[in-house]
């Protein structure tokens, strides 16, 4: 016995609204087979009463604005809901997001009864990473919020900071570094997530060995308002160390010299250029204080 397929012929100069009333179904009154489910509406999406929808318990953002809400609730109510949001089936006239909870939180406030969606069968740890990839290209999440999703996906589902930046669509530098910021005192978390440092600051504190340090920094930062340059000059002095005069002259013509200083103004470290007059072979050594610092060398040499 054949199965008819019910497809949604989806015009796009037609609204949402003209486009619903051409459905041949609603799913939240014919319930189907997950597999038939995926097939038809993995492109297409369906209306979904609001009601029917629950909160992702794992969806990285927590804080929405007010004012953003309210803007496009009245948005809403005028044009309707332009993007469709992502669900997945839990049961029958049960949903869970996997994104779009800024919009669906919208149109509850607009008083919507019911709004598009894409439906999606997916596991846990399919719906954390789906959440996270949209979230983080389209709803600005602060840099602690990516981080603590990053950890929960590489602790929780046994994934390597490789793995995981080919799935968040990243590099694993940018990974490490997002991870990385969970090491830092609340104080400095706090402040990245309001958006009282850059994340440039945060990484600079980052390099610092001590916590004292690390909250007399953030301190500095937020008093006299220094920036990411002027706080990494700090740092270095800092931890800068004391390295006794050689004795003689350097045998480095004026134009090397220029060269050995600008590479250690660029990098941030101690760079000790050396050459053979007679061959012109030589070497270049550059100073790292930890492995942090290291790392810093690492990316700044990648960029």
């Amino acid at each position: 016995m054949s199965k008819k397929k019910t497809k949604f012929n989806i015009n796009l100069g037609k609204t949402l609204g003209d486009i619903k009333s051409n459905m041949d179904r609603d799913v939240s009154k014919k319930i189907l087979p997950s597999s038939e489910l995926v097939q038809n509406l993995s492109k297409d999406f369906a209306f979904v009463p609001v009601e029917q929808i629950e909160v992702n318990p794992d969806q990285p953002r927590k804080n929405f604005d007010a004012t953003d809400l309210n803007d496009l609730k009245e948005s809403i109510k005028i044009h309707g809901l332009i993007q469709p949001i992502t669900v997945r089936r839990m049961a029958e006239g049960q949903y869970q997001l996997i994104s779009g909870e800024r919009r669906w939180r919208a149109s509850q406030l607009a008083q919507i009864k019911e709004i598009p969606a894409f439906i999606r069968v997916a596991n846990d740890a399919e719906m954390m990473e789906m959440a996270l990839v949209e979230n983080t290209h389209r709803a600005d999440l602060n840099p602690i919020e990516i981080a603590i999703t990053y950890h929960r996906l590489v602790n929780e589902f046994d994934l390597t900071h490789e793995k995981l930046a080919e799935r968040v669509e990243s590099s694993r530098t940018s990974v490490t570094n997002f991870m990385r910021l969970l090491k830092l005192p609340e104080e400095v978390q706090k402040a990245l997530k309001d958006k009282k440092i850059s994340m440039g600051h945060a990484r600079a504190l980052i390099g610092v060995d001590d916590y004292a340090g690390q909250v007399a920094l953030l301190n500095s930062v937020l008093v006299e308002g220094l920036s990411v340059r002027a706080l990494e000059k700090i740092i270095k002095i800092s931890k800068a160390p004391k390295v006794p005069k050689e004795s003689g002259k350097s045998n480095l013509t004026a134009d090397y010299l220029h060269v050995q200083d600008q590479l250690s103004r660029y990098l941030g470290s101690k760079i000790q250029l050396k050459r053979d007059t007679k061959s012109g072979k030589g070497t270049i050594t550059i100073n790292f204080s930890n492995d942090s610092d290291l790392n810093r060398l690492i990316e700044l040499i990648e960029e």
